[in-house]
């Protein structure tokens, strides 16, 4: 009698943790599709600062495993757990009757509650050593799987340990029948099917499928290909001219002017053009709420940086390190070494010649539908989105432009 209370007991806890980690997941796989599929979201909640960010976090190609958002894996995970609650009972049920083969729910709770705890631990450690970013919601699933564990091996014989060694148990049992076997592997099968798929086609993580358009680049810390001055390729009057509207603030808009940099080097008579389009309502008047702040500020000191002739390399600075005041703009541009008159630049980007340029490649873009950030322009030919780079270079080969001959890459 006593035994039966502490299950029960137990099983209420868990079940409330349960419940708590469903809905924490709920949450984060909705932060993870409003980062990753709806340029216009807002901030979640929980994206406080550069650090504190699970919106950069979901955007990046961590978050993911086989193409499936680790949100998603989450909440299969509790649930299952939940699943495994209620067994008991639903094995009673006469076509739930194969639900026979798990005998020892409370060993399956704290197996899983370990493993995941102990892959929680490297997600954390990837999140703050790797990407340098730290999302709240996640702590709150790793402290719940801990807790989980926990209490469901607390009174089982070997603990932890035990907990395993019955669950493997308990595994090869339940595959000694013939009909469980076979169910086993057709449900294998079409997992490994599902995964292949989702890891393949990238569907559900646009970070994996940019990651593969764009590793290179992505994995690129500093701009290898950075030039000086205010021209970026070809000064010939007939050069192929590629102009790129972009935002300071917007991410693959770095990755977008990595590219160009590189453009540069691979053909002969390509010139690149930046034009400003920051997605920020401080100077943007098509915008109606607050999105990429700090990016107009951005601009206004790229555009007075090139009339002291240093436009690329400001640029680079700008890109290398989002800063979305202008106190700290000047502070990266004064660390960054390169030789400019602040007290010029600042009364440069202050001036209302620098926001009528803005304005003007702001309302160029509106008026020929560009409202996302990369837009790319060659001639007539628009391209809203970046191209991964040898669809970019097929581009610009079929608009003129011709490749430098290299015997050595």
């Amino acid at each position: 009698m006593e035994e039966n209370k502490k299950h029960l007991w137990k099983t209420i806890i868990i079940a409330f943790l349960v419940l708590i980690g469903i809905g924490v997941t709920i949450d984060l796989a909705y932060i993870y599709f409003q980062a990753n599929f709806n340029e216009h979201a807002l901030p979640s909640f929980c994206s406080i600062n550069d650090f504190i960010d699970c919106d950069g976090v979901a955007r990046t190609v961590e978050s993911q495993f086989l193409g499936v958002p680790l949100a998603y894996w989450g909440l299969f995970l509790y649930l299952f757990m939940g699943l495994m609650l209620m067994v008991d009972g639903l094995k009673k049920i006469p076509f739930l009757k194969f639900m026979e083969v798990f005998k020892n729910k409370f060993h399956y709770i704290a197996a899983l509650g370990l493993i995941s705890f102990i892959i929680s631990m490297t997600l954390f450690a990837v999140s703050y050593f790797e990407i340098k970013k730290l999302c709240v919601m996640c702590l709150v699933t790793y402290l719940l799987n801990f807790l989980i564990g926990l209490i469901a091996a607390a009174g089982l014989k070997g603990h932890f340990i035990g907990a395993i060694r019955q669950s493997w148990i308990d595994f090869v049992d339940a595959l000694k029948p013939i009909p469980y076997r076979i169910a086993f592997i057709i449900v294998v099968a079409l997992a490994t099917g599902f995964l292949s798929w989702t890891f393949t086609s990238a569907k559900f993580s646009p970070a994996l499928k940019g990651y593969r358009a764009f590793g290179e680049f992505l994995n690129m810390k500093t701009n290898i290909y950075a030039v000086e001055g205010n021209v970026l390729g070809s000064k010939d009057k007939d050069a192929v001219v590629l102009e790129v509207y972009s935002d300071y603030m917007c991410p693959i808009c770095s990755t977008a002017n990595l590219m160009v940099h590189k453009v540069v080097t691979d053909f002969k008579n390509v010139r690149v053009e930046h034009h400003n389009m920051p997605l920020d309502k401080a100077c943007n008047k098509y915008m109606t709420e607050d999105f990429h702040i700090g990016s107009c500020i951005s601009a206004k000191y790229g555009l007075a940086a090139e009339k002291q002739g240093k436009f690329w390399e400001v640029e680079n600075v700008l890109f290398e390190k989002p800063a979305s005041t202008e106190q700290d703009i000047l502070k990266n541009l004064k660390e960054s070494g390169i030789k400019l008159n602040f007290d010029q630049l600042k009364k440069d980007a202050n001036s209302k010649e620098v926001a009528d340029v803005i304005n003007k490649d702001i309302d160029f873009a509106f008026s020929k539908g560009m409202v996302g950030t990369p837009s790319l322009k060659i001639g007539n030919d628009f391209q809203m989105g970046v191209k991964p780079y040898p669809e970019l270079k097929q581009w610009l080969i079929e608009n003129g432009a011709k490749p430098k001959i290299k015997l050595f890459r």
